[in-house]
């Protein structure tokens, strides 16, 4: 049977093992994820310590106008809250 897949043309190579196969797929798909991910890191820029400035004072002036806002819109839920239930209960 050898000399007929030799004589056919067809290579005699020891069928691949299937777990040697699925550890080099993921070996090679690793270094190249790897390779991106180098690529990617070479094009980050670091910012400067005025742009942190900024952007932080940017940050906290957001942060409280939103605060404010909220504590203005609680306050006004809470006053109708207290007519409603003055009018609907009676003073206690």
């Amino acid at each position: 049977m050898a000399k007929t897949a030799l004589a056919a043309g067809e290579p005699n190579q020891p069928k691949s093992n299937a777990a040697m196969e699925w550890v080099t797929t993921r070996y090679e798909s690793s270094r190249t994820f790897l390779g991106d991910v180098r690529n990617e890191m070479r094009k980050v820029v670091a910012p400067s310590r005025k742009e942190v400035q900024a952007t932080t004072t940017v940050v906290l002036v957001t942060v409280f106008v939103f605060g404010l806002f909220f504590w203005v819109v609680d306050s006004v839920f809470i006053f109708g809250l207290n007519q409603l239930m003055t009018k609907l209960v009676g003073p206690q």
